[in-house]
C-alpha cells in the first residue's frame, strides 16, 4: 500500500451529501472483493445521509434506516452485498465478532461503517475513510484512501460538489 491520499471538499447541504454518496457508489461498485468504508464525524454531520445516497445509487428501494439500534442492516444490491453498521452504541469492540463482522470482511461486498473509531482494529483495515463535519451551515467532507485504486478514485473526484450546474460538476 502506498501513502494515504486525502482529498477535501465543501458540501452545500444534505442533498449534496446524499448526491456524493451516489457518486461514491458509482466509483466503488461492483464489489469484486471485500471493501471497507468508514464514515466518521459528529452527530448530525451527514454520515447516514451519505450512506443513504450510496445505497439508493446501488438500487436499494424503500426505507433506508440508520442501524443505530440494530447495529447492522444488510442489503442485497446490484453491485453485491452491503452491510451497513452503526457503531455509535457499541459497548466494546469484541461485540463486532458476535455480529459476524469477520465473515463480512472475507467475502466480496461493501461494509459501510458509521463511527469506525469505536473499533480501533477495524480502523486499521479501512480501505477508505470519509470524514464529515459542519460548522453552522458550512459542511465539509474529506476522503482518505490508500493504494492504487484509492489514488485513482480520489483523483477522479470533482473539484466541487456544490457548483450551480449540479452537485457533482467539475
Amino acid at each position: 500500500m502506498g501513502q494515504p491520499e486525502t482529498l477535501s471538499r465543501q458540501l452545500a447541504d444534505a442533498q449534496h451529501t446524499e448526491a456524493v454518496g451516489g457518486w461514491l457508489a458509482d466509483r466503488l461498485a461492483p464489489f469484486a472483493e471485500p471493501l471497507l468504508l468508514g464514515l466518521t464525524g459528529p452527530l448530525g454531520a451527514g454520515k447516514t445521509t451519505l450512506a443513504r445516497g450510496l445505497l439508493r445509487a446501488l438500487g436499494v428501494g424503500g426505507r433506508i434506516k440508520s442501524p443505530t439500534y440494530t447495529l447492522i442492516e444488510p442489503y442485497e444490491t446490484m453491485a453485491g452485498p452491503v452491510h451497513h453498521l452503526d457503531l455509535y452504541r457499541l459497548a466494546e469492540p469484541g461485540e463486532l465478532e458476535f455480529l459476524g463482522l469477520p465473515d463480512f470482511l472475507e467475502e466480496p461486498g461493501l461494509v459501510l461503517v458509521e463511527w469506525p473509531e469505536k473499533a480501533p482494529l477495524l480502523m486499521k483495515r479501512l480501505n477508505y475513510l470519509v470524514a464529515l463535519d459542519y460548522s453552522g451551515e458550512q459542511r465539509t467532507m474529506s476522503i482518505t484512501g490508500s493504494g492504487k485504486a484509492a489514488t485513482r478514485m480520489l483523483a477522479s473526484l470533482p473539484t466541487s460538489f456544490s457548483d450551480q450546474s449540479g452537485p457533482l460538476s467539475r
